[in-house]
């Protein structure tokens, strides 16, 4: 299992058992370029690294061609723009390199983890956990719990000292709406010390407020995408600046876009 939000595990584990048939050839960790396994790519494309915005499509694959399913949509990431996260490419040394705390989304491809939102379900096909007043993304470097989502009533309060990321944004932030519906982005799955933590795609509090490393989006385009995602498509997470996305889009088997953004 490849997400560090334990809490999830068994939803986890009967998502991949349902989409076992596309496992063969599985979409092994570091692979540059086939991402075989997925048939549905979410695509975020920024102008620059140091660029607080992008444009967000996605895609289905048949056979070996990528199809647009969603148009071009205006997202907002990181208030310093983007940087190489830990995901299923390869490391890249060209560019910066995330690490928590610096306000740069994660950069790379990573799969489609769970659906978290207030309301008790979802319309999605994908795991959804409904998300409560205890319910925190531990954000502090050295907890043993850092880069998951864990429940204060089962770990105790002491366990989220420090955290900054209620996932009941409404309940502890004047009715914040921010994490009303998202899903998460599974960026430093191992939970390394200091790579970075809480990666999330959630709604925008407006197309010109940044995120601390997420990408937010309007509520209709978030909708849009969790109706259509399936487990059983392997469904997988890019983000890249487009110089990133020029140089890697052929030897990544990513879609080609034509007029790029």
């Amino acid at each position: 299992m490849t997400t560090p939000y334990r809490r999830f595990a068994l939803r986890r584990l009967l998502a991949l058992a349902l989409a076992a048939t596309f496992v063969a050839p599985a979409l092994a960790a570091h692979d540059d370029g086939n991402w075989r396994s997925s048939r549905q790519m979410v695509l975020v494309i920024t102008p620059d690294w140091n660029t607080d915005h992008g444009v967000l499509r996605a895609f289905e694959r048949t056979g070996d061609s990528w199809t647009p399913v969603v148009d071009a949509q205006a997202v907002t990431v990181g208030r310093a723009g983007s940087a190489w996260g830990m995901g299923l490419n390869a490391p890249q040394a060209d560019g910066p390199q995330k690490h928590e705390g610096d306000g740069r989304a994660a950069a790379g491809v990573y799969r489609v983890g769970e659906v978290f939102g207030y309301a008790a379900s979802a319309d999605t096909h994908m795991p959804y956990a409904a998300m409560t007043d205890t319910d925190w993304c531990v954000d502090v470097d050295g907890s043993p719990y850092y880069n998951q989502i864990v429940d204060a009533k089962k770990v105790g309060e002491k366990a989220v000292d420090g955290a900054s990321e209620p996932m009941r944004r409404d309940l502890h932030l004047h009715g914040d709406q921010r994490y009303k519906i998202g899903f998460v982005i599974e960026h430093n799955a191992k939970g390394k010390p200091g790579g970075g933590s809480c990666i999330f795609a959630h709604l925008w509090a407006s197309p010109t407020d940044a995120t601390a490393g997420c990408t937010a989006m309007p509520e209709p385009v978030m909708r849009q995408l969790l109706a259509w995602m399936k487990p059983d498509e392997q469904p997988v997470f890019v983000l890249l600046p487009r110089s990133e996305y020029v140089r890697l889009q052929s030897s990544w088997h990513l879609p080609a876009l034509g007029r790029q953004p």
